[in-house]
C-alpha cells in the first residue's frame, strides 16, 4: 500500500452518525506496523492520520506505532488485522505488537 494523501471512499460518518465500529490499536513502547482491512469502509479517528502515521485506502488502513493509540472507525466487518514488531516478527509470536480491541456498534 503506498505511503499517500489518506483517500477515503463511500459514505463518510458525519459528528452525528460516525461508522458504527470501532478498531483500537494500542502500543507497546515498541516501534511496530499494523494493516487492519474490513470489509466496509474505514476511516482514521485523528486530526492529521497522516502525521499520526496512519494511511486510510479504500477499505484497509495501515500504520506505525509505538506508544499511545490509533483509533479506526469503519462499518461492516473486520476481515484481517496484521502487526509487525520493529524486527519484522509478527502477533502472537511477538510480545511487542500493539494490542487490538475490537468494538462493534459503538457509540461515540
Amino acid at each position: 500500500m503506498a505511503r499517500d494523501t489518506p483517500v477515503r471512499t463511500g459514505r463518510q460518518s458525519t459528528a452525528d452518525e460516525p461508522l458504527p465500529n470501532l478498531v483500537t490499536i494500542v502500543g507497546r513502547g515498541v516501534p511496530s506496523s499494523f494493516e487492519v482491512t474490513v470489509d466496509g469502509e474505514i476511516e482514521a479517528v485523528a486530526d492529521d492520520p497522516v502525521a499520526d502515521g496512519t494511511v486510510v485506502c479504500g477499505s484497509a488502513a495501515e500504520g506505525t506505532i509505538e506508544v499511545g493509540v490509533t483509533r479506526l472507525r469503519f462499518s461492516g466487518e473486520l476481515a484481517t488485522v496484521n502487526l509487525v514488531d520493529w524486527n519484522g516478527v509478527s502477533a502472537p509470536e511477538s510480545s511487542s505488537t500493539p494490542t487490538v480491541h475490537v468494538d462493534y456498534g459503538v457509540a461515540r
